[in-house]
């Protein structure tokens, strides 16, 4: 069974980092494409960062920049490192598997973790 587990959520101030951790089991990650969405309060959850296969990566606009996608096979472990954070980038924070990427989004999710919270103040 398929299983992922986001880490690593906290509160910084705005200009602060955080690096998020998603803990795949159940399958080889390296298998799939694999982003993090976000969703804030209120609103619908948008991709933000996606890794193909291939290895390469692709961004929502405004996280280009500012937030890095990778992967670290020998752990099955997908990451997000944030930079220069700011007050909008404050939501809950998802990982999720899929068949390939469109902008920060992947396509055909199958499966979702449970999220981890960001917050960050200014």
């Amino acid at each position: 069974q398929v299983q992922l587990a986001e880490s690593g959520g906290g509160s910084v101030q705005a200009g602060g980092s955080l690096r998020l951790s998603c803990a795949v089991s159940g399958y080889t990650a390296s298998s799939y494409s694999m982003a993090w969405f976000r969703q804030a309060p209120g609103k619908g959850r948008e991709g933000v960062a996606c890794l193909w296969r291939d290895g390469s990566t692709s961004y929502e606009i405004s996280v280009k920049g500012r937030f890095t996608i990778s992967s670290d096979n020998a752990k099955n472990t997908l990451y997000l490192q944030m930079n220069s954070l700011k007050p909008e980038d404050t939501a809950m924070y998802y990982c999720a598997t899929g068949e390939y990427c469109s902008g920060g989004s992947v396509m055909s999710p199958n499966a979702w973790g449970q999220g981890t919270q960001v917050t960050v103040s200014s």
